[in-house]
């Protein structure tokens, strides 16, 4: 059985010291706990793989947020062994605040290239999601916007819809522009999309594509996956069919902006080997593929096949600042957002 709980009612629950198996901390030698900030439907099969490989059994609770903040409270005696989570940025507010440890894994070292891996081995990206720049058919040119410092340019007055300059995947974009450009140039570059924007920034990635269907804007920045997730519902099609996707260069010659989804072996980690045998497997060809196909995410083990609907979309270069640069710019992105005033 495994538990899904969120906010208040997770922390409960992990205070109470009960995992999936309902009666208690999961402790025998053959059986993994996990906190996971990723969504039961792509997790959930990668596990079941992973047990059938191993005959580990594996024990989740499932998150949206507050998983860091729990494992601070509870220090040596929290039960978790790995913790699975999205963005560079949650990657890092882990290692800042102490609750994950090292791995030395030849098998992660060989599977995992170093730009997708911290330097000392405390977190391993598992899947990269691109940020793209959704265009019109109908009103926007093939080529006519091809970087991300293109949506700066006045010609896209009015034009462009994005979600809050304060969301995760829009601060780690931002972060990347100052790794490449310097603060001063990044915030002019800032102010000149904020004055593009055809509505004050709301909803999320798809919201942003929407618009775009519906007229209200003829550009949008979202994420590769949520192409993948609009083309699958009936609903969402035709906003998806109403758009280009562009894969920009950030920094002139340099390639797409991605962040990344992670896994981390904790510090108190009771099951530490089987938490290290789990992360390895997940950085396996067959636990990649599983992850292309659920979520439309991109592997990072290089040798991993992309998944047919990824293909269609075309090859792309991905931008080759380090992930853990990006990581250490957020909170100047951050303070530049509330400078700019771009959700005002």
């Amino acid at each position: 059985m495994i538990r899904t709980l969120t906010g208040v009612m997770f922390g409960a629950a992990v205070a109470a010291a009960t995992l999936a198996t309902g009666t208690g901390v999961a402790s025998a030698a053959e059986e993994v706990n996990i906190y996971s900030l990723r969504q039961p439907f792509l997790i959930e099969p990668l596990l079941k793989a992973f047990t059938e490989k191993t005959g580990i059994k594996t024990n989740v609770v499932f998150a949206k947020e507050g998983v860091v903040e729990r494992m601070k409270a509870e220090g040596a005696n929290s039960p978790a062994d790995v913790i699975l989570t999205v963005d560079i940025g949650r990657l890092n507010d882990a290692v800042e605040a102490g609750v994950i440890q090292p791995v030395k894994s030849k098998t992660l070292e060989a599977n995992i290239p170093a730009s997708f891996r911290d330097p000392e081995g405390r977190w391993f990206a598992l899947t990269q999601r691109a940020r793209l720049i959704y265009t019109s058919k109908e009103r926007v040119k093939p080529g006519e916007i091809t970087s991300y410092e293109d949506l700066a340019d006045p010609k896209w007055k009015d034009r462009i819809c994005t979600r809050s300059g304060k969301h995760d995947y829009n601060v780690a974009l931002l972060a990347a522009m100052i790794a490449h450009h310097g603060e001063a140039k990044a915030e002019e570059w800032l102010k000149g999309l904020k004055s593009n924007l055809a509505t004050k920034p709301k909803g999320g990635d798809r919201d942003q594509v929407k618009a775009v269907k519906q007229g209200e804007c003829d550009v949008a920045i979202g994420n590769s996956y949520y192409y993948g997730a609009m083309l699958s519902n009936p609903e969402q099609k035709p906003w998806a069919d109403a758009v280009d996707l562009v894969f920009p260069t950030i920094g002139g010659t340099k390639g797409t902006h991605v962040n990344v989804s992670g896994v981390a072996l904790t510090r108190s980690a009771p099951n530490r080997d089987n938490g290290v045998k789990l992360i390895e497997f997940l950085s396996s060809d067959q636990a990649q593929e599983i992850y292309a196909e659920a979520n439309n995410e991109y592997p990072v083990n290089p040798t991993v096949k992309w998944s047919p609907m990824l293909e269609s979309w075309g090859r792309f270069t991905p931008d080759d600042t380090q992930l853990t640069a990006i990581a250490e710019l957020r909170s100047a992105a951050v303070k530049m957002v509330d400078r700019v005033g771009y959700d005002g």
